[in-house]
């Protein structure tokens, strides 16, 4: 087939060019068909080009015969308001002329350009008045031509024509969009339409004319899988009773009244589509319409938006646009980029768990500063595919490489840091959701202890420059697995610190703790907003339970920024890095701001439900331990925590003593020796008595656990 602009075949082309010939001539359109067929024979143009021109002199060709045919039954009575001198054939050729320049002149005002299969309102305005001039202009040149003789019987003649061929052209017009869209006229069945029994029953929710096109929509799409059985509409509608053949069977609030109606009828419906514009439709009411539908078996879908941000609409409650001042009532941090800048840029940087919440934002971060090499390390295929991607795009001449392996795998960071030789480590692998760890002891302290402890001796090993630890408030005075394998993270990177105190070559490791990240996995706004969209109630543990708060950009600006700044400037080692999370945040007080900011009030349109707390879970967090002194810092946003250190051989005995319970998948020893761990620096006797009588303490606090 020839090219559709050039007249010519591409290589290569010629079979899909067949195949979608094929397609389309079996589709049994015949204009298009005609126009495949002529393209092929003489090829100077397109067979949409062939298509148009052959639509166009069909509309022109029925257009003339309507104009030319009225002007024909209208000709005894014209003959007798002339010149008796002007012949019967002199006037016939004057009404083909005049009828073929009047389609002409229609030509010239675009009215072809509008395609009868969508004839609106419009197009039959745009016909009227194009007729109109068009109609006068040749009866004001019969007029001038044949002196008629009785002017008010001719302007009578002259109205006559126009109203005829504008009925003509207006029908012809009307049946075409008749025969595309009522059901009367569909002569062949299509076999894949579905009929009414497979077709999702559903009642819209929303504005008429929105309600109007989605039934248009679903009507013109004849395997459209969707039924629509009736329709609520906002009060600001006014009285309407049913759009397009469909009830309107009352107002958003008569919901159980239309569901019980619709029942009795045999048309129960399955789904409630809302129209969620935020205009029409309240936040309020759409968190009434959803609670209202939970106990029916009914799913709600919500159409967002209303295409509104195609006509520059906002829409003021949108979740996603939820920011920092709004939910936590201060503002967000500032990021220094120079400091960071001269520790990253050139540098091979590493990030664990890269495809988490914070370990992704570490990697999209860490790529601006234009290191040498970006290396992304998690044990998820596509968590580390999704983050690469987003890497790549952003920035794509950075080389990036893809290191798909498990912290708990030494042999595995091993070769990773043998092939690639990073110089900063973050590490952001961790397991951080509470309830799981609780239920999972020996797989949380695999990870956040043995994993931990597995990239700092590859740190050793190979030299690194730095190790950056992200650690959690939960580390504080733990009651839970998560939380105290966590700080037992914290104290083998301060032992390794302070090994190297020394020693100006040896490689930093540096802790930076910090509370609750939003929109982080396991966060509780997520789960709000889920909830919210769901209609409620939204789950707090405890009404004066609180947390501190950050949001995730910020959490990793403040860590890289502080771990820059004490590289840089060498800051005392052994001491923890505390992110300034100003005050903390009452989750209930959090859960009424988010409710509020969509536009409803607590307790009312929105229920708050307490479930009690979680095991592993406390009533409040705490950034610094009993034990830790809080010291000055030089770098803004940040506190830091001076903590009593375990010397290095005793904290690795006992890692190695737990991790083979763990081995055993002993999980009462994994939870006694790791809280066991976490109790060391505030012990009252003194560590260097640990020290003297460390084989007898381990013996007895840990080698006989299972006989305890």
């Amino acid at each position: 087939m020839a090219n559709a602009g050039e007249g010519y075949v591409e290589p290569g082309a010629e079979e899909n060019s067949a195949e979608h010939e094929e397609v389309v001539i079996g589709s049994g359109d015949r204009l298009t068909r005609l126009s495949l067929l002529i393209a092929s024979r003489f090829g100077f143009a397109s067979a949409f080009r062939w298509r148009s021109a052959i639509r166009l002199t069909g509309v022109m060709v029925l257009d003339f015969t309507a104009i030319v045919g009225s002007i024909f039954l209208l000709m005894p009575l014209l003959e007798e308001r002339i010149e008796p001198q002007s012949s019967i054939l002199t006037l016939s050729l004057f009404a083909i002329a005049g009828s073929a320049a009047s389609v002409f002149l229609l030509l010239l005002s675009g009215l072809y350009k509008r395609n009868w299969r969508f004839t609106s309102f419009g197009d039959c305005f745009a016909l009227i008045l194009n007729i109109a001039i068009v109609i006068g202009l040749f009866w004001t040149a019969i007029w001038l031509v044949f002196d008629p003789q009785d002017i008010g019987r001719f302007i009578i003649l002259a109205t006559l024509h126009f109203c005829l061929s504008l009925l003509i052209m207006q029908l012809m017009r009307m049946s075409r969009r008749a025969v595309v869209h009522l059901p009367f006229f569909a002569f062949t069945k299509d076999a894949a339409a579905k009929t009414d029994a497979e077709q999702e029953r559903v009642v819209l929710v929303g504005r008429a004319d929105w309600v109007e096109s989605i039934i248009r929509i679903t009507r013109n799409d004849r395997h459209s899988s969707v039924l629509v059985v009736g329709i609520l509409l906002p009060e600001a509608d006014g009285p309407i009773s049913q759009v397009r053949g469909v009830p309107v069977l009352g107002f958003p609030e008569n919901l159980l009244s239309a569901v019980m109606t619709l029942e009795e009828r045999g048309q129960k419906p399955e789904t409630i589509m809302m129209c969620d514009d935020a205009i029409n439709l309240s936040a309020r009411d759409i968190a009434s319409i959803t609670r209202r539908t939970q106990g029916l078996g009914i799913k709600v879908v919500r159409v967002k938006d209303d295409w509104g941000h195609l006509l520059g609409r906002t829409t003021p409650s949108a979740l996603e646009n939820f920011s920092t001042t709004d939910l936590l009532e201060r503002r967000e941090f500032e990021l220094r980029e120079a400091v960071i800048s001269k520790e990253v840029a050139g540098e091979t940087i590493l990030v664990t768990g890269a495809g988490g919440t914070i370990g992704g934002e570490l990697a999209r971060q860490v790529a601006a500063f234009n290191p040498s090499k970006l290396v992304l390390l998690d044990h998820s295929e596509f968590n580390l595919y999704s983050i690469e991607r987003q890497v790549k795009d952003a920035f794509p001449d950075l080389p990036v490489v893809m290191s798909l392996a498990d912290v708990r795998d030494f042999s595995q960071i091993r070769r990773i840091f043998e092939a690639e030789r990073p110089a900063i480590v973050y590490h952001a692998a961790a397991i951080k959701h509470v309830p799981i760890a609780e239920a999972n002891p020996c797989a949380g302290a695999h990870t956040n202890i043995i994993g931990t402890k597995n990239v700092a001796d590859a740190v050793c090993e190979f030299g690194t420059r730095a190790m950056v630890q992200v650690s959690t408030d939960k580390a504080v005075n733990p009651v839970g697995i998560m939380g105290a394998s966590k700080r037992v993270g914290e104290l083998y990177a301060q032992s390794l610190d302070l090994c190297g105190i020394d020693d100006v070559d040896a490689p930093r490791f540096m802790t930076v703790r910090f509370g609750n990240v939003l929109g982080s996995s396991g966060s509780v706004v997520p789960l709000f907003k889920r909830q919210l969209l769901a209609g409620g109630p939204l789950t707090v543990t405890h009404p004066e339970i609180t947390r501190f708060f950050m949001t995730v950009r910020e959490a990793v600006q403040l860590i890289l920024q502080s771990s820059s700044r004490a590289l840089q400037d060498d800051t005392p080692r052994g001491r923890i890095m505390v992110l300034d999370m100003g005050e903390p945040v009452k989750i209930v007080d959090m859960a009424k701001r988010m409710i509020r900011l969509h536009g409803m009030e607590p307790d009312v349109d929105i229920e708050i439900k307490f479930t009690g707390l979680r095991p592993g879970e406390k009533m409040f967090e705490e950034l610094f331990d009993g034990c830790e002194e809080q010291q000055p810092s030089s770098i803004p946003g940040i506190n830091e925590a001076q903590s009593h250190p375990i010397p290095l051989p005793i904290i690795t005995r006992a890692i190695d003593q737990l991790a083979r319970e763990i081995d055993r998948g002993n999980a009462g020893a994994v939870r006694r020796i790791t809280y066991h761990l976490t109790t060391l620096p505030g012990s009252s006797p003194t560590l260097a008595g640990f020290v003297a009588n460390s084989r007898t303490f381990w013996k007895r606090k840990f080698l006989t656990v299972a006989e305890s």
